[in-house]
């Protein structure tokens, strides 16, 4: 049978199992766990739908052909030493890529524009004129230029700014000063004012952004200190690290929408800390039930024999 199992660990997994249902025609589709009366035969899912699912279910799915993870990041499921040698793919969708460089402009031209500074203003009722510099005047740096990478540059260059963007192997992308490779990355901080990540979750950039990663960014440019933008996974980034560039002025300010722990723990201290803005790893949200008809057709042209769009390399872990 070609049944569809859906496994979703997050607040969307009701509308998820609606959507998928919805565009599935006379496909099955049914939930993990919500479903105990549907799931007493495995055997009947060819398709995985997932999202963080429990180590130790996909194995149980002996005629499983295909895993497609509803999300970018494919850390957790590769992490799994039980998965199935079947096709991975991550769903896509151009909605997604704007989504999130909508997140990374809004973000890099509220450290830009002085925003955390004239909000502090407004709760003291202190009206104070600051200079501004002009977008060309400041450095952006980039890091991951897969298809959202290469979009937020290339939005933030088209206001304006000065951007680099550096990624593990080469990339070339009109208007853009692109670097690849641990020999360029040094080079690459040193110009970047505000830093945006973008990058992938792998054992390479695991902990990347650590004090070490952060004091090498350049701090004496238009931009007034150096800025922090992480829209793409948690463990690429150290919390305490974060915190003490910060609190050395290495750091002057930043954006965190990922964290190695989510939710992030209420005693944390990056919830109150004066520089930091946090969001509920909420860059990239899109609805269920724009992607889940994308799913469906994924499968369906796997049936007829096309390989699967944004196919995961477990070689590389993305």
């Amino acid at each position: 049978m070609n049944d569809i199992l859906l496994a979703f660990d997050g607040p969307q997994a009701a509308e998820w199992k609606s959507a998928l249902r919805s565009a599935a025609g006379n496909r099955a589709v049914h939930a993990w766990p919500d479903d105990p009366d549907d799931l007493s035969d495995l055997d009947r899912y060819a398709y995985a739908c997932v999202w963080l699912p429990p180590r130790g279910l996909l194995p149980r799915l002996r005629n499983l052909k295909a895993i497609l993870n509803l999300g970018a990041g494919v850390d957790r499921l590769l992490a799994d030493p039980s998965l199935p040698d079947v096709p991975i793919a991550r769903v896509a969708h151009g909605d997604l890529t704007m989504r999130v460089t909508e997140y990374v402009v809004l973000h890099v031209l509220m450290h830009h524009r002085r925003q955390r500074l004239y909000d502090a203003q407004q709760r003291a009722k202190t009206w104070a004129v600051h200079d501004q510099p002009a977008a060309n005047e400041v450095s952006v740096g980039v890091m991951g230029l897969g298809v959202i990478g290469r979009s937020a540059a290339e939005a933030l260059a088209r206001l304006g700014f000065k951007v680099a963007g550096w990624s593990r192997t080469p990339k070339s992308i009109p208007g853009i000063a692109c670097c690849h490779g641990a020999e360029a990355l040094d080079a690459f901080l040193a110009r970047a004012e505000i830093l945006v990540c973008l990058l992938p979750q792998t054992p390479e950039t695991e902990g990347l952004l650590n004090l070490s990663l952060l004091r090498k960014l350049k701090r004496d440019g238009a931009a007034g200190g150096a800025y922090l933008v992480n829209a793409a996974r948690g463990r690429i980034q150290s919390n305490t690290g974060i915190l003490a560039a910060l609190d050395e002025g290495a750091l002057a300010g930043a954006t965190l929408d990922v964290f190695p722990q989510e939710p992030l723990p209420p005693d944390n201290p990056l919830w109150s800390h004066p520089k930091v803005t946090i969001t509920p790893h909420n860059a990239g949200d899109v609805s269920p039930h724009v992607f889940a008809p994308l799913v469906i057709e994924q499968i369906e042209r796997f049936e007829r024999g096309v390989p699967l769009d944004n196919p995961i390399d477990r070689s590389h872990g993305y």
